[in-house]
């Protein structure tokens, strides 16, 4: 059997990336203890701060989660401007978000891999990142 590598890649609830890599003989077991390990990150299930607000009710979230959380509600499988979230943020929070502060967030999140981006300087769209459950596994053959 040759050597493989398991490379996962995984972005927490506050955009840091954690990357372990593994390389080897690469069996059921072995690839289900890193799976628990991601798990154990927090990466397989999907609920972070920004996830769900509701369930946090005891917790003020940011600015940043507040748009991050409009993204996963309103905008999950398509293309979106920073216009298209300042219009939503304002309408479902029922508060004022200026569309520098917008565009600034939105540049964060591409910066840290949490979105896609395309366009030029004056029309920049957005999308987010491909994953599976807040990780990406990738296998290579040796």
């Amino acid at each position: 059997m040759p050597a493989r590598k398991i490379r996962v890649e995984l972005f927490d609830s506050d955009g840091n990336r954690y990357t372990i890599a593994f390389e080897g003989q690469v069996t059921r077991d072995k690839a289900l203890r890193l799976l628990d390990l991601v798990e154990l990150l927090g990466g397989a299930q999907g609920e972070g701060p920004t996830a769900n607000a509701a369930a946090l009710p005891n917790r003020v979230l940011s600015r940043f989660e507040k748009v991050h959380t409009v993204i996963q509600k309103n905008f999950p499988l398509i293309w979106f401007s920073s216009k298209n979230i300042q219009s939503v943020y304002e309408q479902e929070l029922k508060e004022p978000i200026s569309l520098s502060t917008v565009s600034t967030y939105l540049s964060r999140m591409t910066i840290k891999g949490m979105l896609l981006r395309t366009g030029g300087p004056n029309s920049l769209k957005y999308k987010t990142a491909p994953n599976i459950s807040q990780a990406t596994i990738k296998q290579r053959i040796k």
